[in-house]
């Protein structure tokens, strides 16, 4: 798992939505859904949504909020490495937080845009890609 410091303000995010735990621990688990609302608004929606739950996910995992915020204010290289120690140590809170995450990637997928801005998504790319 590859990380930087934008992926704590992602899974606060959508990441620190790097990376923590989010939405009520939706686990990545196939499901059919509806096709986006690619409007501006519609993308912003999915944002606020995914980042609401990636705080609510790291608020109920202690010591993935943890690492998550010890990684902020870290040389983007000690933060990768701290995360992914993290998160390789407790793989079901990786997996978790990444379906709570999936949103934003299947949105800019499907509406071919971009939800985060350049560094965020970054982080983002770098924390789903494992």
């Amino acid at each position: 798992m590859k990380f930087n410091r934008g992926i704590s303000r992602i899974a606060g995010v959508s990441a620190g939505a790097l990376l923590g735990g989010t939405v009520a621990a939706v686990i990545a688990v196939p499901t059919a859904s509806a096709a986006p609302d690619c409007s501006p608004g519609g993308v912003a929606t999915t944002v606020e949504n995914v980042h609401a739950s990636a705080l609510s996910y790291l608020n109920g995992h202690p010591g993935a909020n943890q690492a998550v915020n010890a990684a902020r204010g870290k040389a983007p290289a000690q933060a990768s490495a701290d995360l992914r120690a993290y998160f390789t140590a407790n793989p079901s809170e990786y997996y978790e937080l990444r379906g709570i995450l999936a949103p934003i990637g299947e949105t800019q997928s499907q509406c071919n845009v971009s939800a985060l801005p350049p560094s965020l998504s970054a982080a983002y790319d770098e924390f789903m890609a494992g």
